[in-house]
């Protein structure tokens, strides 16, 4: 069985932070990476994505993101800038793991057992950044097994060329269901139609030509009814009123509830222009038609579903007090769980962005993993 003082489960962006500043604490970790080379997870992503953050709040500890790609990297600059990263720091990559299982393999020396299809590891420390976004999360619809059309997850998205002319639904308005929709309406279906059950803010992405990025910086430091008040007037005075295009009234606001807004990249002009239609709740399907909660039915010839992802570590941990609610890490990213030698990266829940947020997490975590493993030692 393969040996290693730290094993890094994912090299995605968290994870390669992470092996970079242990590199810098003397600490050669090994990283486990289930895709078949580094940024695979966003090379799969669908081809009009960028980076809703700006490109000198995105980059990696010790690399900054090259100024070629502008102020948000598309898709393929950031998969290429990752893949750098990694040959830059001469990190430790191990690509086709797939990991199964992480638990405790020896209590006195504590050492951990990282199980794979293909193998073991076993490591003195181990830091998970398989990210928030591990698994797709599909809805179960009545009448799916009827319907005759085509229904994916979004995971499995790329273009509209296969759907153009085609009547396309797109379920779920989070930033993926507005920007397939769009993408959808722009480059030749017939019809889209966003289908909606809890509808989110949308945002300005460039509030009177500033980064929303740089304001999220800004309002996250005042209390949240205040900084949710100052963004619902921004977006409104920048976008308008939304429900005068069918867009039905935000649910709740990002600072109280520390969720995410749809950050506008076109989606607000499509429905201005009316290219792409809002419907309610999807409720069930019949052979050729979505039914909705308004009682509202139409046909559609796919249907695809933007609705999330889970992290899917209730399955992958066998560790006691690590996890919280809904299955995500109890403690803050980069700090000691209630396992000594297990760490988490990558799972933070901010408006200042999630990779801002990866980068200075790893730092947080060099120190406490190095601190660990000279207490062992």
């Amino acid at each position: 069985m393969p040996q290693a003082d730290v094993v890094i489960v994912g090299a995605g962006a968290a994870g390669l932070a992470a092996g970079a500043t242990l590199q810098r604490e003397g600490i050669q970790a090994v990283l486990l990476e289930r895709d078949s080379a580094v940024g695979g997870t966003w090379a799969r992503r669908y081809d009009r994505l960028h980076l809703h953050t700006m490109r000198t709040h995105s980059g990696l500890p010790g690399r900054p993101i090259p100024p070629a790609g502008g102020m948000y990297p598309a898709r393929d600059d950031y998969v290429a800038y990752l893949q750098d990263y990694a040959r830059h720091f001469d990190l430790r990559v191990v690509t086709d793991v797939q990991v199964e299982k992480i638990r405790v393999a020896e209590q006195a020396p504590m050492r951990w057992e990282v199980a794979s299809a293909t193998g073991s590891w076993q490591a003195r420390a181990v830091v998970v950044a398989t990210g928030q976004y591990r698994l797709p999360c599909m809805p179960s619809v009545a009448g799916l097994d009827e319907y005759r059309g085509e229904f994916r997850h979004s995971v499995d998205y790329r273009n509209a060329s296969p759907y153009v002319g085609k009547r396309v639904l797109v379920v779920g308005a989070g930033n993926s269901g507005a920007e397939i929709a769009t993408d959808l309406a722009r480059q030749g279906a017939s019809f889209v139609a966003l289908s909606i059950r809890t509808p989110p803010p949308v945002v300005p992405r460039d509030p009177f030509g500033q980064p929303v990025q740089k304001t999220g910086l800004l309002l996250s430091r005042l209390p949240p009814r205040i900084a949710d008040a100052l963004a619902k007037f921004t977006a409104r005075l920048v976008l308008g009123d939304l429900t005068r295009h069918g867009y039905p009234a935000a649910a709740w606001w990002p600072y109280s509830s520390r969720r995410v807004p749809v950050i506008d990249v076109g989606f607000v002009r499509a429905l201005r222009d009316g290219i792409v239609q809002v419907r309610s709740a999807l409720q069930r399907l019949t052979p050729t038609n979505a039914v909705f909660a308004d009682g509202g039915s139409e046909p559609f010839d796919a249907i695809i579903a933007a609705t999330g992802f889970a992290s899917g570590l209730d399955s992958l941990i066998e560790a006691p007090a690590v996890l919280g609610a809904g299955g995500e890490p109890a403690n803050p990213s980069g700090e000691p769980t209630a396992s000594p030698g297990l760490y988490f990266i990558g799972f933070t829940h901010s408006l200042r962005g999630h990779l801002f947020e990866a980068s200075l997490a790893a730092e947080r975590l060099a120190t406490n993993v190095a601190r660990y493993l000279a207490q062992t030692s």
